[in-house]
């Protein structure tokens, strides 16, 4: 699919306790414990300054946990956390790394699947789990409506230097589960929105009701989506990883947890300008040329959209997961950004987003 391919080219994009494992911990691993109860969980971020990474720092200071971030040092990390500096992917870069014990590890890492090997190879036998956040992009075309865990993914290798979106994703995931075995938890996300978002989906829309005026809003209205808030997806991969949960999910919403017009409408409403939404097939679009997923954030078709917006999730929810309300998504993302004046971070390794003005305003007769 054309979808999967530019997910490659721009970087983008089990409920069973682990068999075998006991409270008094695995391999060379063992909990704390002090006058007969055990003490703050301790997890170590790969990253934790961007997103994802920041939600789970976020989420884990929330519960009481002890939190160490491993990264280059470029971002000031919140207060209460300790620091550890290193590149993974240069030679030597793991070095801070090579002391100290964790009872969970989370990772985020998208690029060459050798980083995620070698940081689990070295972390295995002084964390007691592994959970590394991946996609379902790792999934093998075609991608039915309705897969679950089972589906086959792409072929890969744990050893492989930086490649396609997919591959990296599945190689990790061999890295992890190499290293860690059922102690390992795979959390396959899908569309990730929410607060602190650097990839432009949400902000994006949010930034352009803001202008106000007609919105070409891309139909079908009532296309259901699926999706995760950053800090819901952090909340389930920590409470998992804390009852000792492991194994692939799919981590993500319910498909039709809410549909394009009610994203859009509740995105009008909480930026308050007065921005009226004018509906336009998709078919239209697609024929004047104008690219989904990129000039229009989120909005997909065809088996696109049956890929992104149609994965099975009733494991994680057996599993606990919860997802907040999209108007909570929306309108707490809304703050944040202008909270920082309006103009969300983006990665370097992602395109721009957005639909020109000109050519929406042509598209819409202006």
């Amino acid at each position: 699919m054309d979808f999967r391919r530019r997910l490659s080219e721009w970087r983008l994009l089990s409920v069973h306790s682990a068999p075998g494992d006991s409270a008094d911990g695995v391999h060379g691993f063992r909990p704390r414990v002090a006058a007969g109860r055990v003490e703050a969980m301790r997890v170590l971020v790969l990253g934790g300054t961007e997103f994802v990474g920041r939600a789970v720092v976020d989420e884990a200071l929330a519960m009481g946990w002890e939190v160490t971030v491993f990264n280059r040092g470029s971002q000031t990390p919140p207060a209460g956390v300790r620091a550890l500096r290193g590149d993974r992917s240069a030679p030597g870069g793991l070095a801070a790394l090579e002391r100290g014990e964790w009872d969970v590890v989370v990772d985020t890492w998208s690029w060459a699947p050798v980083a995620v090997r070698d940081a689990a190879a070295l972390l295995a036998e002084r964390a007691g789990r592994y959970v590394y956040v991946s996609s379902r992009s790792v999934y093998a075309d075609p991608v039915p409506f309705g897969a679950d865990e089972s589906a086959p993914v792409v072929a890969a290798s744990a050893g492989d230097g930086d490649g396609d979106y997919a591959r990296n994703k599945a190689g990790a995931e061999l890295g992890a589960v190499a290293a860690f075995g059922d102690r390992a938890l795979l959390a396959r996300a899908g569309l990730i929105l929410g607060p602190y978002e650097n990839v432009g989906r949400l902000p994006w829309w949010l930034s352009r009701m803001a202008r106000g005026g007609p919105v070409l809003a891309p139909g079908p209205a009532e296309a259901g989506l699926q999706y995760i808030d950053a800090r819901d997806l952090a909340a389930w991969c920590l409470r998992a990883a804390e009852r000792g949960v492991g194994g692939a999910f799919n981590v993500v919403s319910q498909p039709g947890f809410t549909t394009m017009r009610e994203l859009l409408e509740i995105c009008a409403r909480v930026t308050g300008a007065g921005a009226e939404l004018r509906w336009v097939e998709g078919e239209r679009l697609l024929a004047a040329g104008v690219r989904p997923w990129t000039e229009l954030p989120i909005w997909l078709t065809g088996e696109d959209s049956a890929f992104m917006y149609g994965g099975d999730v009733g494991k994680a929810v057996a599993a606990g997961l919860e997802i907040r309300p999209v108007e909570e998504t929306v309108a707490d993302t809304w703050a944040w950004l202008r909270s920082i004046g309006g103009r969300a971070p983006m990665r370097p390794d992602r395109p721009a987003v957005g639909l020109d003005p000109a050519v929406e305003a042509k598209l819409l007769g202006e």
